[in-house]
């Protein structure tokens, strides 16, 4: 019987998580501002043509998952990188980005809050280098007139502070 509840729970959150036809959330663009202010952002790991945060970005072409995150860090002195990925695949992008922090790699990452997930205790939760702040409230992405539907969190890779 509990192995059912989480079971249904578990499609109902996926159900939730991604209730859009894409999983695509753009950036809120005054939020997006006052973390460039901080961070002053070189490039942007995941973004459209039509919704690139910085002066340049990898889009979905350029497959950022195959992509030398750390190289980018380096051959701009040092430069902070941000990222929103498709949320589809939360694991394979916190993955990557704990890899590339470990060979350099300077990065911000908004994703939902999925502190029960394996990749969450794998790859950031008491991480070396790893910072992890939750949002409060939730973030209206995009042109949406709702927030949405999950909680959202930034994390930190930087190994070297």
């Amino acid at each position: 019987m509990i192995l059912a509840l989480y079971s249904i729970n578990n499609v109902y959150m996926d159900r939730i998580l991604f209730s859009r036809n894409s999983d695509e959330w753009s950036t809120p663009n005054d939020f997006f501002n006052k973390l460039d202010e901080e961070y002053n952002f070189v490039f942007d790991l995941a973004c459209s043509k039509d919704n690139c945060k910085t002066n340049d970005g990898f889009t979905i072409e350029d497959d950022s998952l195959k992509q030398n995150w750390a190289l980018i860090t380096y051959e701009t002195g040092g430069g902070w990188l941000w990222i929103n990925p498709p949320y589809s695949k939360c694991k394979e992008f916190v993955d990557k980005a704990y890899s590339e922090m470990l060979i350099g790699a300077k990065i911000v990452m908004l994703i939902p809050a999925r502190t029960d997930t394996k990749w969450f205790h794998n790859f950031i939760y008491n991480k070396e280098g790893v910072e992890v702040k939750f949002i409060k409230g939730r973030l209206k992405f995009g042109d949406s007139i709702n927030s949405a539907p999950f909680p959202s969190m930034l994390v930190i890779f930087n190994l070297v502070q």
